[in-house]
């Protein structure tokens, strides 16, 4: 594995400890900041709103920026946003703070899953994607359960201020271990644009908003089915989120190599299977043992269909792959903001604590649906789009000029470039 998928690694550890660790500090930022829970949740909202205006304007606007300083100062902007939250004197600049923060996570993933595939050889792509979502699902094992007991026992400042210290680390690590990946001549604001408006694009977009949304109506309330549901107490709620970041990272092991192999198929596998393990949720909850094991395999498989659709996507928007898996992240947040609150007015209907278990069922089929009917309009073709083989044949030879694109006098088409990078 090149060192640089590493310094990725633990750059998205930085971004996923952040992300997630303010649903378990509410109640904390709520007292110190005298304001009421359901007031401070939205600041779980204002992090995701700023992924989701950040991933499509800041990869654009960075369009023609080389990779490697495209990553630095994303992450620079990330650990700005966290000592901003740090130092916020009240719920209004914290608010602020949460948003400058997400602005470049989406642009990040979106750049760095570019720059991953490049630096690996053809047919491993997807496992390289794969290891720097690695980062991210460690930081639910680690990052987030560490980060909110820090937040409990020293104040949620604490959390900000050691996040912050993780974004120097991974700038450092950036800097040291990326290799220099340009882009191409041609790529401009109106190619990424025109790539992003593509029909396979834009159901994968929309198969990422419903299918993992399923997996967000259910953790948004996790903590709460703990204690009211499994009949846990609340020092149990650590080990509960910690078995799901263990699901999570199984997940992003194995959905690597399989994408690779079969990219649709292992989309449909994960959804699908997605859909019966959130109704049987249900059931197995009452019994610790088989709800714990449950929470850990609701992570695996939710997880595991985050590869190929940011493959997918990529493939799809391929002389312009960098816009597209960066608003692919937008979409995941939007499934964030989309499956808690549907899963929230569930519960506010008076249907139980496990209401959103079903709310999370219905939108992992309705991701499947779309996928389904994406890879049914998606014309075959060997080793075309939609393949495994094509998208690392895509990826790893990066945009191409129109030149490159059509044939050469005599009939005879000219052979691609190498893959920019290392």
């Amino acid at each position: 594995m090149p060192l640089a998928l590493l310094a990725l690694a633990v750059s998205a550890f930085g971004i996923g400890t952040t992300e997630f660790v303010m649903m378990g500090l509410l109640p904390n930022v709520a007292d110190d900041l005298g304001t009421s829970v359901p007031t401070a949740g939205y600041l779980v909202s204002a992090y995701a709103l700023g992924v989701v205006i950040g991933a499509p304007l800041l990869t654009a606007f960075g369009s023609r920026v080389p990779r490697k300083r495209m990553l630095l100062l994303l992450m620079a902007l990330f650990t700005v946003g966290n000592f901003a939250s740090a130092l916020a004197p009240d719920f209004g600049w914290l608010l602020a703070g949460r948003v400058l923060a997400g602005l470049p996570h989406g642009a990040f993933f979106g750049v760095g899953a570019v720059v991953a595939a490049r630096l690996v050889r053809e047919g491993r792509q997807a496992r390289a994607v794969a290891t720097m979502f690695l980062g991210l699902t460690v930081a639910n094992i680690i990052g987030v359960p560490a980060a909110t007991l820090l937040g409990q026992h020293l104040g949620w400042r604490a959390t900000f201020l050691v996040v912050t210290v993780i974004g120097l680390l991974a700038l450092t690590a950036l800097a040291r271990l990326i290799p220099y990946v340009p882009v191409d001549a041609h790529q401009n604001v109106r190619s990424e644009l025109r790539a992003l408006g593509g029909r396979q694009v834009l159901l994968g977009l929309a198969t990422a908003v419903f299918g993992f949304g399923g997996v967000f109506a259910v953790y948004s309330y996790l903590a709460s089915m703990t204690t009211e549901v499994m009949g846990l107490g609340e020092s149990s709620v650590t080990l509960v989120l910690a078995l799901f970041g263990i699901g999570m990272t199984l997940g992003a092991l194995v959905a690597g190599p399989l994408t690779d192999r079969a990219l649709r198929p292992t989309l449909y596998g994960s959804l699908g299977t997605l859909a019966v393990v959130l109704v049987a949720f249900r059931f197995t909850v009452h019994v610790q043992w088989a709800a714990l094991l449950t929470v850990a395999v609701i992570g695996a498989v939710g997880f595991m269909a985050t590869t190929p659709l940011q493959m997918l996507v990529m493939t799809k928007a391929k002389d312009a792959p960098t816009l597209a898996s960066a608003s692919n992240h937008s979409a995941f947040n939007l499934a964030n903001a989309g499956g808690a609150w549907l899963g929230g007015a569930a519960i506010a209907a008076g249907w139980g604590w496990m209401s959103p278990t079903l709310v999370g069922a219905v939108l992992a089929v309705t991701g499947l649906g779309i996928a389904v009917t994406a890879g049914l309009l998606d014309r075959p073709g060997r080793g075309g789009p939609g393949t495994a083989a094509g998208a690392s044949r895509v990826v790893a030879e990066g945009p191409r000029t129109k030149e490159q694109r059509e044939p050469a006098p005599g009939g005879v088409s000219p052979s691609p470039s190498p893959a920019s990078g290392s």
